[in-house]
């Protein structure tokens, strides 16, 4: 069994242990105690040596504590320390997430799921279906003010009961370590923490996603906030830049220069759309009937734009005409006729991509398929 010493002391970064147990590489090693933290309830690992080699990764492996290292460990006494700033990231992080857990139930009555700690942000899957831009920034203001309220964080063993208070009930067995937040909060676990709120640092929540049924919010604490709202100002301040005016009204410029943007390309489309109709017309003016009175045209194209689809029709609009278009990125065909041409484009077509080893279809009047290769348009464009 390892000894947990960061479950009394969670701002121990140096100690002396003793090798109880190794992998025959001696890069897996247990101790007889620890300060190291393994991957569990959200938190990641600690990282930092073990006599000077640098640890990988650090594994709960039933009542003992796996350690990681990228060399073999020479030796059974050794010097270990921990990666301070990692792990007072984490204190921070898990620390930030206890308070908003007691915050959201007390603002929104939205209870915590699952919590997760990454890299570069944390989450909190809250138990309800939406939350509303207000409610998240009441919540906000109200764990930054309880930031500065600089209350105590502490740490207990206690024996289970139903009088224990806690925020959650916990499903473990036997003698539980419970962290409290002095008149806010009392939970079971066996995490890292600040030892007093204002540790935590600022508190930034941002971004909400809709994850099952839940909403997840990702936030971030202290200096992780601090670096957050620094790379969000010089975003915001390049964009102002861009535009020669000032920061707070970058955001409606940003949405005034999408509008009219959307509307341009509104515009692009219709116009588009207008000037394939205008070539399918001249397209079938240009066209000389054959014998039966019937105009027919065949194009070959890299691809079936909407345009061209466009073109097409209008081609079929005249009296007695079918247009067949072949493309080949994807590889199919687009046939349309009109009315009185004696065609049914999708019986036709759907016809002649079966003879090709495609399939496709339509009505009478359009219909278009895929084949397997350009070089099965070959056989379509010989029958038509």
């Amino acid at each position: 069994m390892t000894e947990r010493l960061y479950y009394t002391d969670s701002y121990l970064t140096e100690f002396q242990a003793r090798v109880t147990d190794a992998s025959p590489d001696r890069m897996r090693i247990y101790l007889d105690r620890t300060a190291f933290y393994p991957t569990s309830g959200g938190q990641p690992f600690d990282l930092g040596t073990l006599g000077g080699i640098p640890v990988t990764e650090i594994a709960d492996d039933d009542d003992r504590i796996a350690h990681l290292l990228s060399a073999p460990l020479i030796g059974n006494e050794v010097s270990c320390e921990i990666d301070w700033d990692r792990r007072f990231d984490h204190m921070q992080q898990h620390t930030g997430q206890h308070l908003l857990s007691s915050v959201f139930i007390e603002v929104i009555g939205a209870p915590t799921v699952s919590f997760h700690l990454g890299a570069e942000s944390a989450t909190i899957d809250l138990g309800c279906p939406s939350i509303q831009p207000e409610q998240l920034r009441a919540v906000e203001e109200r764990a930054n003010r309880l930031v500065f309220e600089n209350r105590s964080v502490s740490t207990a063993f206690e024996n289970p009961s139903d009088e224990l208070g806690l925020r959650k009930q916990s499903a473990r067995e036997g003698v539980l370590r419970i962290v409290s937040i002095e008149g806010l909060d009392r939970s079971a676990c066996g995490g890292t923490h600040v030892r007093a709120t204002g540790e935590i640092g600022p508190i930034l929540l941002r971004k909400l996603d809709r994850v099952r049924g839940n909403v997840r919010v990702e936030f971030l604490c202290g200096m992780r906030a601090v670096g957050r709202a620094r790379a969000d100002y010089e975003a915001l301040a390049q964009i102002a830049r861009a535009f020669s005016a000032p920061l707070d009204e970058s955001p409606a410029l940003v949405t005034a220069l999408v509008e009219k943007a959307q509307d341009a390309d509104k515009a692009r489309r219709r116009l588009s759309v207008e000037l394939a109709g205008a070539r399918g017309r001249e397209l079938y003016s240009q066209t000389e009937p054959g014998p039966e009175g019937l105009r027919k045209t065949m194009r070959r194209v890299k691809a079936i734009s909407e345009e061209l689809r466009t073109e097409a029709q209008r081609f079929a609009a005249g009296a007695k005409a079918v247009m067949l278009v072949l493309a080949d990125e994807p590889p199919s065909a687009l046939l349309t006729a009109s009315k009185d041409s004696g065609w049914n484009a999708g019986d036709w077509l759907k016809a002649a991509l079966a003879k090709a080893g495609g399939r496709g279809g339509g009505s009478a009047s359009m219909a278009q398929g895929s084949v397997p290769s350009p070089a099965a348009l070959d056989a379509i464009a010989q029958d038509f």
